[in-house]
């Protein structure tokens, strides 16, 4: 049976959604692991002075797939507009507080013997605790999951609100700036507010400002070397949908994003 224009817009949607939230919750997860982005890359130490502080590019691992949130979250508002942003982004929301409610259920757990007993070395023959070993990787603290979260909000309202103010002055073309300009501005405040709440009197103001400096120059970087990547899903989405298709979509989606919320 043919498949209907209704029903591939469902699944353009469901499909969007799902490589959004599996990205926005599996990054959450792994960000409690800081990695070198210089070592990464087999470069020397960035030495960044900033506000007196000497930065690098120590990064958590989540950033590796917060561009595929960037990337899919600019394709949903391009063909679904502020609405489709926004249940997608309060539905995430949710889902990863659950997660989070979930693994500190599971951290309190009583740990079976044999399991530690099984997991008592490393591959080196070190003593090894696994059960401790989890409590660390999967229990962040509590103002660094509020932090996340209201960071991860804050950005994609805001990042709705300047993509569909910048396709006003755009139209439909320059696809590229509406979607790389909204990204670079939401994520200059996201960038500022995870730290903010989950650092502010932990680390010295002019320190956290140093490190959000150093986290924005790279998904700045990575916003600007993605932004082919966009116009890839745009093309595919094109073709699956049909040209007029899509493009009466992101009209429509357009002139339904009035106002900030």
């Amino acid at each position: 049976m043919k498949t209907t224009f209704e029903q591939k817009r469902n699944r353009l949607f469901i499909t969007l959604a799902g490589i959004f939230l599996t990205n926005a919750l599996v990054a959450e997860m792994i960000g409690v692991k800081i990695f070198s982005a210089e070592s990464t890359l087999g470069l020397n130490p960035a030495h960044l002075p900033i506000f007196g502080f000497t930065m690098d590019f120590n990064l958590t691992a989540g950033v590796i797939i917060w561009p595929v949130v960037f990337i899919t979250s600019d394709l949903i508002n391009e063909y679904f507009g502020k609405p489709g942003v926004k249940r997608i982004s309060f539905l995430t929301a949710a889902l990863i507080a659950y997660a989070f409610v979930v693994i500190f259920i599971t951290i309190e757990l009583p740990p079976a013997q044999w399991w530690i007993e099984a997991n008592a070395t490393d591959n080196k023959g070190n003593a090894f605790n696994m059960d401790f070993a989890f409590t660390k990787i999967f229990g962040q603290g509590q103002r660094i999951i509020i932090g996340s979260l209201a960071a991860f909000l804050i950005g994609q309202l805001l990042d709705v609100f300047l993509f569909h103010k910048l396709r006003k002055i755009t139209g439909k073309k320059y696809l590229w700036l509406r979607a790389t300009g909204s990204t670079l501005g939401s994520q200059l405040i996201d960038s500022f507010v995870v730290l903010f709440i989950a650092f502010y009197g932990v680390f010295p103001v002019m320190q956290i400002l140093a490190i959000g400096i150093t986290n924005y120059i790279y998904k700045f970087i990575v916003a600007i070397l993605l932004t082919p990547l966009l116009y890839v899903g745009h093309t595919w989405i094109d073709n699956y949908l049909g040209k007029e298709k899509a493009e009466s979509m992101a009209e429509q989606a357009s002139q339904k994003s009035e106002g900030f919320l």
